[in-house]
């Protein structure tokens, strides 16, 4: 059984990563197992940012690391707030302060306008040097509402509203959640690729 590191301390991506992986024999453990510090995700694109996190964590460990980055872009804002949505209205900011900037930047827009998505893109990496990373991508379409809907989920996704579904995000069970999501879908590509 093959040891890999997630660069992330979130048990959460852990037990969801660890059921995928099961089957292809992975024994799966967070960074912060390994006292992993968490690295600045100096990158403009999340390619960029899950390759700093997986590298990083792949060289304090030793062991072959997945990372991911993930987002929300909304069209009417030229894809913001993209690789900076867990810190959209300040470095230090919460989910319900990127809410409120996001439909205070959004409040003129016609509702039709206002489509989303959220998009994660995850890699791995065999070792830190590793020149050729799997990298999985994700897109989930939706568009945002300007009243919150919904109890679940986390972030944007009681403004996210999924079309197919005629309901937002944190309306959602979780179980459909992660069938529909951006992470759901890069994570299934991930296994896919790993398991060829």
């Amino acid at each position: 059984m093959q040891k890999l590191v997630i660069a992330s301390g979130n048990k959460g991506k852990l037990r969801e990563l660890s059921a995928l992986l099961k089957p292809l024999d992975y024994d799966v453990h967070t960074q912060a197992e390994f006292n992993v510090p968490d690295v600045p995700e100096t990158g403009t694109t999340f390619v960029e940012n899950a390759i700093i996190k997986a590298r990083h964590a792949a060289e304090i460990t030793g062991l072959a690391a997945v990372a991911d980055d993930s987002g929300i872009e909304v069209d009417a804002l030229d894809g913001a707030p993209g690789v900076y949505s867990a810190r959209f209205s300040a470095p230090d900011a919460t989910d319900d302060k990127n809410n409120a900037l996001l439909v205070e930047k959004l409040r003129d827009v016609p509702e039709e306008l206002r489509t989303a998505r959220y998009r994660a893109v995850i890699v791995f990496m065999k070792h830190a040097k590793d020149p050729s990373p799997i990298i999985c991508e994700g897109s989930w379409e939706g568009r945002i509402v300007l009243d919150p809907i919904g109890e679940g989920g986390f972030g944007y996704d009681p403004y996210f509203f999924v079309p197919t579904h005629g309901c937002t995000s944190a309306e959602l069970p979780a179980e459909v959640k992660n069938s529909l999501s951006h992470r759901g879908q890069a994570l299934r590509e991930l296994v896919e690729k790993l398991g060829q």
